[in-house]
């Protein structure tokens, strides 16, 4: 009998009383409630961490979509920016055209002008040598009243004829 009272016997009879005392505690239940809840908990913050990820991935997805159409926007604008700078460039040519030839034109006709005003101011003065040199030959040839009369009389038709 000494061999039933052996340190292993007891040993296991110890263990069988210990699981005994764990089985009527519950603590294999608790366990595993513990277990279920911290599985629980793990399968809901994978579950948000997918949601976030997909979130994400839409978000990221929609940026580039956005930074595409931004891309291409801006394109856009630089070409309809290059058209109107060269439709602006042709337009100032043209306008400086314009002005050069209306300055030219005015200056033609300016220059016209005092040509026209030099000949008559020519004619004018020519006709003023002309009317004094008859009178002073015709003053020494005729003298006297029929004289005067025909120096009048002549200085009036070289006057007409010459205006």
């Amino acid at each position: 009998m000494a061999d039933l009272f052996d340190a292993p016997f007891w040993a296991l009879v110890s263990l069988i009383i210990f699981f005994g005392v764990l089985v009527y505690m519950k603590v294999p239940r608790a366990i595993a409630g513990s277990l279920d809840k911290r599985a629980d908990t793990i399968r809901n913050e994978l579950d948000q961490a997918k949601k976030l990820r997909e979130e994400a991935e839409a978000l990221l997805k929609e940026y580039q979509r956005k930074a595409r159409a931004a891309e291409q926007e801006a394109g856009e604008i630089v070409e309809q920016a290059k058209r109107e700078a060269a439709a602006l460039a042709v337009e100032g040519k043209r306008r400086m055209e314009e002005y050069v030839a209306s300055r030219t034109r005015i200056a033609e006709q300016k220059i016209s002008q005092a040509e026209s005003q030099a000949v008559q101011e020519v004619r004018a003065l020519s006709a003023d040598v002309a009317i004094a040199a008859a009178e002073k030959i015709l003053a020494e040839r005729v003298k006297g009243a029929d004289g005067d009369a025909l120096i009048a009389r002549s200085i009036g038709d070289v006057k007409s004829k010459l205006n």
